[in-house]
């Protein structure tokens, strides 16, 4: 199963240009369009909106890709 994140939580992933952390700001639990693309989610599998701690970037995620940080 994987872990469930909610709002305010620091996170990382890994993107195209490396390691990347930030902090959830927004937990969906239904399917949404976000920069051109339809993200499928539901309850039991949300996405997350994460802002990045060093470009202010905004990124959508599956919880698969994230794994919390520390604070």
């Amino acid at each position: 199963m994987t872990e469930r994140f909610k709002v305010g939580d620091r996170v990382g992933w890994n993107s195209e240009a490396g390691h990347v952390s930030g902090t959830i700001i927004k937990v969906h639990s239904r399917g949404f369009d976000y920069k051109g693309h339809t993200h499928r989610a539901t309850r039991e599998s949300p996405q997350y909106e994460i802002k990045s701690s060093k470009t202010d970037h905004i990124a959508a995620h599956k919880g698969s890709a994230l794994t919390k940080l520390g604070d």
